[in-house]
C-alpha cells in the first residue's frame, strides 16, 4: 500500500505530545513491513526548508494571497517526509499557542494545511490512504468529500482519521467559516456545527471512512457524556465506523538496555544499574542521594486538568508524611506548574520539580524512579506508563483509558500484575493506591522483583499495533471502493 500520513507534529522535526511520537514510529514501522510509506506536517520554524517540490500552491479559493509550497524533507527509515511551507503562518517559536493562548488565525492555520496536503495528494505522492491525526488534520475528508469529489486524482481516496484526545477538538467561532474559507453549506449539526460554532474535529469524524482511537477502552469512554465532551452522540451514530487500536512503543528509542541519557544501562536479567541511576536522578533533582532506599516516585507529564493534579494537591501533605521522594517534570497551565514548585518549597528534601521540556531528564525519570505516577481523568492512551514498565518502574495508575488497558493490578498471593490502579476519581482513592504500592515496596522487597520483572517483560512494540492498522487500510480501501459499510475488525486489543 502507498499511505500518507498527516498529521501537525512529528518527531524529530516537532513535538508536543505523543502525537509527534506516534507519527515518528508508526510510519516507520510500515515502512518496514514493505509498504510505501510518507508523511507531511507543517514546516515550523526550526525545521529546515529542504528543496521546493511545489514552489507555489493556492491552497485556498476565492483569489486568497494564500500561497504555500511543498517542501521535500527527504526519506529517513524508509519514511518520506513533506513539509507545508508558509512562513506567515508556521514560522514561529510556538506550534498552536502564544503565552499559553492559542494562536488566534488557527483556524486559517489548520484549514490552508488541509488543502496544501491535498495538493500534495494530488501533485507528488498519490496514496492508496490518508491517516489524519486529530483535529488539525480533520478537514482533509472533509474537503476531499466535498470540494474535491469530483476529482479522478484524489476524489476517493479513503481517509482513516485518528482521535489522540478528543478533549482537543478545534473549536472556532461561527466567523472561521469566511476566515477559512469553509463550506457554508456545511455548516449544521451533522457537519461542521457545534452548539453555534465551527468544530473542525467533528467535520472530520462525520467525513472519514474510518475512525480510530488510541487504545480500545478509550474508544468505548469517548462514546459516553462523561468522556465524550459533546461529541459522544455524533460517536455513537459512526461507531460501527470507531476502532480502538492502542499505541506502540518504540523500544529503540525508549529501553534500559541501551538508553543513552541514563547513567547505567541495565536489564530485567540484570538490576544492578537501576541503582545507579536513581542515585543520579536525585542528583539531577539535587536531593539527598545517601538513603537510596528510599522510593522515588516519577511524574513526567503536561500538567494541565486532564492529568489528575487536582488529586495530587488534595492528597499531598498525607502522602509526602512518608519517607519517599517525589521528582516531577512538566510544563502546563500555571496553577499547577506552581502547585509543584510550592511543595519543593515545602519539602526541600522530598520533592524535585523541573518547569520545562527536557528529553534526557524524562529518560532519567523513567530509568531512575522507582513508580511511576499517573492519577488521570482520562487518559486516550498515554506512553509513559509503557515506558515504565520495561524500565521497571511501576505504574500507579487510574484505571482509565489506555492506562486501564496496559496496567494489571498487582497481586502479591498470585505473583501477577504490572503495577497499582484505583477507580474513583477521588484524593482518597489516590492515596490509598499509592499506600498500597508503598507497603509492597518497603514490605516485601521479593514480590517488588516479580512485579518489577513482570513489567519489563511486556512486549508494546509498535509491531502488532501496525498489523493492526494495515489490516483497517486494507478493509477500508476495499471497503470505499464498495461503499459499503465498515464490518467488526477482530482485535487483540490490550491483549499481552
Amino acid at each position: 500500500m502507498k499511505i500518507l500520513f498527516v498529521g501537525s507534529e512529528c518527531v524529530p522535526f516537532a513535538k508536543t505530545g505523543g502525537l509527534a511520537d506516534v507519527l515518528g514510529a508508526l510510519p516507520k514501522v510500515l515502512a518496514q513491513r514493505g509498504h510505501e510509506v510518507a508523511v507531511v506536517i507543517p514546516r515550523y520554524k526550526k525545521i529546515e526548508p529542504g528543496k521546493a517540490l511545489l514552489p507555489a500552491v493556492s491552497v485556498a479559493p476565492g483569489g486568497t494571497s494564500h500561497v504555500a509550497s511543498i517542501r521535500d524533507g527527504r526519506t529517513r527509515d524508509g519514511v518520506r517526509f513533506f513539509f507545508v511551507d508558509y512562513p506567515p503562518f508556521f514560522d514561529r517559536e510556538q506550534l498552536y499557542t502564544v503565552q499559553g493562548q492559542d494562536y488566534p488565525d488557527n483556524a486559517e492555520r489548520f484549514a490552508l494545511f488541509a488543502r496544501a496536503v491535498i495538493e500534495l495528494a494530488r501533485r507528488v505522492f498519490t496514496p492508496d490512504v490518508i491517516h489524519c491525526h486529530d483535529w488539525q488534520s480533520a478537514l482533509v475528508p472533509l474537503f476531499l468529500r466535498h470540494e474535491f469529489a469530483a476529482d479522478t486524482a484524489v476524489g476517493q481516496i479513503p481517509v482513516v482519521l485518528t482521535i489522540h484526545n478528543l478533549g482537543y477538538q478545534g473549536v472556532f467561532p461561527a466567523d472561521a467559516l469566511d476566515r477559512a474559507a469553509l463550506p457554508r453549506e456545511l455548516f449544521h449539526m451533522e457537519a461542521l456545527e457545534f452548539y453555534g460554532q465551527v468544530n473542525y474535529l467533528k467535520g472530520g469524524i462525520v467525513f472519514a471512512d474510518a475512525l480510530t482511537t488510541v487504545s480500545r477502552k478509550y474508544a468505548e469512554e469517548i462514546q459516553t457524556p462523561e468522556y465524550g465532551h459533546g461529541l459522544d452522540g455524533i460517536l455513537r451514530t459512526r461507531r460501527e465506523r470507531l476502532r480502538g487500536i492502542l499505541n506502540g512503543v518504540d523500544y529503540a528509542e525508549w529501553s534500559p538496555e541501551t538508553d543513552k541519557f541514563l547513567a547505567a544501562n541495565y536489564s530485567a536479567a540484570n538490576l544492578a544499574g537501576k541503582l545507579e541511576c536513581k542515585k543520579d536522578l536525585l542528583a539531577q533533582f539535587k536531593l539527598p542521594t545517601l538513603d537510596l532506599k528510599k522510593p522515588v516516585i516519577g511524574v513526567v507529564s503536561r500538567f494541565a486538568a486532564q492529568k489528575g493534579f487536582d488529586l495530587i494537591a488534595e492528597v499531598a501533605d498525607a502522602f509526602l508524611r512518608h519517607d519517599l521522594f517525589l521528582v516531577a517534570l512538566g510544563t502546563g497551565e500555571p496553577s499547577y506548574e506552581q502547585l509543584f514548585r510550592e511543595l519543593a518549597q515545602r519539602f526541600p528534601k522530598k520533592v524535585g520539580v523541573r518547569i520545562a521540556y527536557d528529553n534526557p531528564l524524562a529518560h532519567k525519570i523513567e530509568g531512575g524512579s522507582d513508580m511511576f505516577l499517573m492519577p488521570s481523568r482520562y487518559e486516550p492512551c498515554g506512553l509513559n506508563q509503557i515506558y515504565s514498565l520495561k524500565y521497571g518502574t511501576v505504574p500507579v495508575v487510574r484505571a482509565t483509558g489506555g492506562l486501564d488497558d496496559t496496567i494489571e493490578p498487582f497481586d502479591a498471593r498470585s505473583g501477577q500484575g504490572t503495577g497499582f490502579k484505583f477507580s474513583a476519581y477521588t484524593g482518597p482513592a489516590l492515596l490509598e493506591c499509592l499506600e498500597q504500592a508503598l507497603r509492597v515496596y518497603s514490605k516485601d522487597a521479593g514480590a517488588w522483583q516479580r512485579l518489577v520483572r513482570n513489567g519489563m517483560k511486556k512486549d508494546f512494540s509498535w509491531e502488532r499495533s501496525a498489523g493492526e492498522y494495515e489490516q483497517l487500510f486494507q478493509q477500508t480501501i476495499r471497503l470505499r471502493k464498495a461503499a459499503s459499510p465498515l464490518p467488526a475488525i477482530s482485535s487483540r486489543i490490550g491483549a499481552n
